[in-house]
C-alpha cells in the first residue's frame, strides 16, 4: 500500500500481533474486509507521544486505531475508553470528530485496550506557522480553529450526556495537583522552576473555579484535520485530556504558541514552530476576540495569566512524562529522549506570564525582542514618555535656574516650587510609585525600560516619586516592616508627603566589607541605643527628610559575622542626631537629591519597636534591598547614556575642525559607533537580570545585579567621556550636563558595593554554576 503520510513502520516496543487483530475486526467492526481482501496493513504515526496510534488499512478501507502504551504508566493517564466515550458523543451531536467505530478492553486482542474510528483524510499542519499557505489562507484556517473551540465549549454537557464525564468544581485546583503529582512521579532531576511554578498556581486559583464545560485539554491546531482545500474542520483529534473544567484552560493552551520560548524550536510531539515565518495573522488579540464573540461573552480575562501559566506547567509535566517513558523504553514517539530539556524553559516561560496582567504577544514575538513587556508596562511607558515631553523636559531650564540661584543658601536643599507641581501632576495621572511591584503591577522588567526613561533628565525619577533612596528604603519596608512601621512610615513615602536616607556606610572603616561596621545598636530595656559615624547618606539634606533607616551591629558574639547587624529606624529629629558635613562628588552637591551628608549618632535612643525584622537580620535585609534597587541606578543609568550619546552627535553634526563636521572624522565616527554598541549590550544584560528577577527572585538573579552592577556604570561612563571629549571645553563645564553626568555614574562603580566587590562575587557564582555542569556530565 501506499504509505499514508506521517506514518512509518510500527516501533519495536509497540508491536502487536496483526493477524490476531485482523481476526478481532472480522468479527467484531461492521464493514470491516473479509478475506480474501488481503492482510491488514499497520503502520504507526510518528506524531502523539501518549497513546500510539496506527494506520489501519485493508483493500479500500482505511482505520485508525489508539492504544494504551505498553509497560508501567503514569496513575489516571491513557483512558482510551474515555477518548472513545467523549468522541462517541460529540459525533452524535455534530462535532467534526472522526467517528468511533469499536472500543475492546480485552486485552489479550494486541497486549493493552483500544478503539477503532474511522479514517479522515484531510490536511494536518505540524509547523505552527503553515508556510505551506498564503496569508489569508492560513489566517482562516487558524480562524476555523478557534470557532470550533467556541463550538466545542458551547456544547451543554447534558443534551452531550456527559454530566457525569468529570469530576465536578475545582477543575483547576486539581490540574495544578495532577500536574504537579505526575511531574513528580516522572522527574529525573530538580528542577526548581517547576517546583515555584506550582506553588504560585497553587496559590493563585481562579475565582471561578466552578465552570463544568466540555473541555479537550489538548487543543492545538495541529490535533486538527482539515479540509484537503477548505479552511473548514473535519475532525478534531487525540481526546485523551478531555474532561469537564474552565474553557479558558483550553483558549490559553491553544494560543501558547505565541508565548512561546524563543529558546525552544518547538512545541514537542512532532510539532514545529517556525520562528522565522511567525504567525503576522491573524493576531492573539484577533483569535481572542473570535472566541469571545462565537461564544457571547467579554473580551476582559482578569486572570488569563493564570491559564497561560497552567498551560506551560502542564506541557512541562507532559514533556517530563515523555521523557520517562523514554528511559523505560515505551515512548510512542521517535524523539521522545529530547524532552528532558524542555521542562525548564517551559516552566521558566510559565513562571515569567504569571507575572504579566495583560497580553499581546503577537506583536511581541514579530519584533524579534528578547524581553517582552506587559500591556499595562506598555501602557505606562507611553504615559511616562508623554508626560516627559509635555512636563519634565520644558520645566529643566527653570529647574536649573533655581540651584544656579541658590546655589550658595541653605535654600539650595529646598524643591523648587515647579517640581512638586510636577509630582502632583504625575500623581494624578497614575504614574507614581512604579518601581514597586506591589503597587504599580509592574514587574521589574516592565520598570527597567520606565527607569530608563526617567533617567534621560536628572530630576525625573523624583518626578514621579521613583528615586533613591527613598524606593530602596519603601521596598525595606514593604517587604520586612511591621504593620505600624508601615503605617508610620511607609504610607507617607508612599504618598510622597515625606523622603528619607540610608545610614550604611561609615568614615573610619573599610565599608566595601560591610562587616567592619562599628556604629552600634544596643538594647536597652524598651529601647535600642545608636551610637556611631555614617557618612553618604543620600538625601539627608532635604528638609522633608523624616526617617533614616540605619544599619549597625548589635552586640552576639556567638553568631556568625553576617548575623550581628541590624537595621533600624531613627526619626531624624531624635536627640543626638547630628548632620555634621554635605560631601561633593568631585564639587557636586548634589543638592536636588539632598546631598550626601556625613551624621553622627551620639546616644540616640529609639523604640524598640523601631527594630526592622528583628536582632542579627541587617545583611538578610540589605541582599533583599539591593536586589531590584542596584539595577534601579543601572536602569536609570542607561538614560544617562542615551543622553549623553544624543548630546555627542548633535555636537559632532554641529562643530567643524579641519574644514569638516567632527562625525566626518573616523575617530569620532568610531565613538559614536562604539557608544551605541555599549549602549545596546548594557540594556540587554539589565534587562536579562529584570528578566530574571521577575521569573526566579531576587536571590537567584545575585549573579546577574552583580553583572549588571559592574557593567553598565563602566559602559556609562564610557559613553559620558567620549561625549565630553567631543564637547572639548563645553563638556567639562556647566553649559552641558555631562560632567554631573560623569560625576553621578562615576559613584555608582562604590555606592552598593565596589566593582571588586560584585566581581569576587561573579567569580564565585560561576565556578559554582561550572562546578554544577561538571557535575551534571559526570
Amino acid at each position: 500500500m501506499a504509505a499514508e503520510p506521517g506514518t512509518s513502520e510500527v516501533r519495536p516496543q509497540h508491536r502487536f500481533d496483526a493477524g490476531r487483530l485482523e481476526r478481532f475486526l472480522c468479527r467484531r467492526l461492521a464493514g470491516f474486509p473479509q478475506q480474501p481482501e488481503g492482510a491488514l496493513a499497520v503502520r504507526q504515526y510518528s506524531s502523539g507521544q501518549s497513546n500510539p496510534t496506527f494506520y489501519l488499512r485493508k483493500g479500500e478501507k482505511a482505520y485508525v486505531l489508539r492504544k494504551k502504551p505498553h509497560g508501567p504508566l503514569l496513575p489516571r493517564a491513557h483512558k482510551v475508553d474515555r477518548e472513545y466515550h467523549v468522541q462517541k458523543a460529540l459525533f452524535a451531536a455534530g462535532f467534526p470528530v472522526p467517528e468511533p467505530l469499536l472500543y475492546c478492553s480485552d486485552v489479550s486482542v494486541i497486549g493493552t485496550e483500544f478503539y477503532v474510528m474511522q479514517h479522515v483524510q484531510g490536511r494536518i499542519f505540524r509547523d505552527l506557522s503553515l508556510p505551506e499557505v498564503g496569508p489569508a489562507e492560513r489566517s482562516a484556517l487558524y480562524v476555523a480553529m478557534i470557532e470550533t473551540l467556541a463550538q466545542l465549549h458551547s456544547f451543554d454537557l447534558q443534551s452531550l450526556g456527559l454530566q457525569e464525564y468529570g469530576r465536578g468544581p475545582g477543575y483547576c485546583r486539581r490540574q495544578v495537583s495532577t500536574w504537579k503529582r505526575q511531574y513528580d512521579a516522572a522527574a529525573h532531576t530538580d528542577i526548581p522552576a517547576m517546583n515555584k511554578l506550582a506553588e504560585w498556581l497553587a496559590n493563585n486559583l481562579p475565582a471561578d473555579d466552578n465552570e463544568e464545560t466540555l473541555i479537550h485539554g489538548d487543543f492545538r491546531i495541529d490535533n486538527i484535520i482539515f479540509h484537503p482545500t477548505e479552511a473548514r474542520v473535519l475532525a478534531v483529534l487525540d481526546w485523551e485530556l478531555s474532561t469537564t473544567g474552565h474553557p479558558l484552560a483550553d483558549l490559553a493552551y491553544a494560543t501558547i504558541f505565541y508565548f512561546w520560548p524563543t529558546s525552544l524550536k518547538g512545541l514537542g510531539q512532532g510539532t514545529v514552530f517556525n520562528f522565522k515565518d511567525t504567525i503576522a495573522n491573524p493576531s492573539f488579540e484577533e483569535l481572542i476576540s473570535i472566541y469571545c464573540r462565537c461564544r457571547g461573552i467579554s473580551t476582559t480575562f482578569s486572570n488569563f495569566n493564570f491559564f497561560l501559566a497552567l498551560s506551560f506547567f502542564k506541557m512541562a509535566g507532559i514533556s517530563q512524562g515523555v521523557y520517562a517513558r523514554y528511559l523505560i523504553g515505551n515512548a510512542s514517539a521517535e524523539n521522545s529522549h529530547e524532552f528532558a530539556k524542555m521542562v525548564q524553559p517551559l516552566a521558566e516561560k510559565g513562571l515569567e506570564l504569571s507575572k504579566r496582567s495583560s497580553f499581546s504577544s503577537t506583536r511581541d514575538r514579530i519584533s524579534g525582542e528578547l524581553f517582552h513587556q506587559s500591556k499595562k508596562g506598555e501602557e505606562i511607558l507611553l504615559k511616562v514618555k508623554q508626560f516627559m515631553k509635555q512636563h519634565v523636559y520644558p520645566a529643566e531650564k527653570e529647574i536649573i535656574k533655581y540651584y544656579a540661584r541658590h546655589g550658595n543658601t541653605e535654600e539650595k536643599w529646598k524643591k523648587p516650587p515647579v517640581l512638586e507641581r510636577l509630582k502632583e501632576m504625575a500623581k494624578a495621572e497614575g504614574l507614581w510609585n512604579l518601581f514597586l511591584p506591589d503597587v504599580s503591577g509592574l514587574g521589574q522588567l516592565d520598570y527597567a525600560l520606565i527607569a530608563e526613561e526617567t533617567g534621560k533628565c536628572f530630576f525625573a525619577p523624583e518626578v514621579f516619586n521613583c528615586h533613591a533612596p527613598d524606593t530602596g528604603n519603601m521596598e525595606v519596608l514593604h517587604m520586612y516592616g511591621t504593620e505600624d512601621q508601615k503605617k508610620e512610615w511607609l504610607e507617607p513615602l508612599l504618598e510622597g508627603k515625606i523622603s528619607s536616607c540610608f545610614c550604611m556606610t561609615e568614615p573610619d572603616v573599610a565599608s566595601s566589607d560591610a562587616t567592619n561596621m562599628q556604629c552600634s545598636i544596643e538594647r536597652d530595656g524598651n529601647s535600642y541605643v545608636i551610637n556611631g559615624k555614617k557618612w553618604w547618606s543620600s538625601g539627608a539634606g532635604n528638609p522633608n527628610c523624616k526617617v533614616a533607616i540605619v544599619m549597625g551591629k548589635t552586640k552576639n558574639s556567638s553568631a556568625s559575622r553576617y548575623k550581628q547587624h541590624s537595621m533600624i529606624l531613627v526619626p531624624m529629629h531624635t536627640p543626638g542626631v547630628k548632620l555634621i558635613r554635605p560631601l561633593s562628588v568631585f564639587g557636586y552637591l548634589d543638592e536636588i537629591h539632598g546631598g550626601h551628608f556625613e551624621i553622627h549618632f551620639n546616644d540616640v535612643r529609639v523604640p524598640a519597636s523601631n527594630i526592622i525584622l528583628g536582632e542579627g537580620r541587617g545583611f538578610e535585609i540589605a541582599q533583599g534591598r539591593l536586589g531590584p534597587g542596584r539595577i534601579h541606578h543601572c536602569m536609570r543609568s542607561i538614560g544617562a547614556a542615551e543622553t549623553a550619546l544624543q548630546i555627542m552627535c548633535q555636537r559632532a553634526a554641529e562643530r567643524e575642525t579641519f574644514g569638516k563636521k567632527l562625525y566626518h572624522h573616523e575617530v569620532v565616527a568610531h565613538w559614536i559607533a562604539e557608544c551605541r554598541l555599549s549602549i545596546e549590550q548594557a540594556r540587554l544584560l539589565t534587562l536579562k537580570t529584570a528578566s530574571k528577577i521577575d521569573t526566579l527572585g531576587n536571590r537567584r538573579a545575585r549573579k546577574e545585579v552583580a553583572m549588571t552592577k559592574v557593567v553598565v556604570p563602566r559602559a556609562v561612563l564610557k559613553v559620558i567621556d567620549c561625549a565630553i571629549q567631543v564637547c572639548g571645553g563645553g563638556g567639562v563645564s556647566q553649559d552641558f550636563p555631562l560632567a554631573s553626568m560623569f560625576a553621578y555614574i562615576r559613584t555608582l562603580r562604590l555606592a552598593d558595593g565596589p566593582d571588586e566587590v560584585h566581581l569576587s562575587t561573579i567569580a564565585r557564582w560561576e565556578l559554582l554554576d561550572q562546578s554544577k555542569k561538571l557535575t551534571a556530565k559526570i
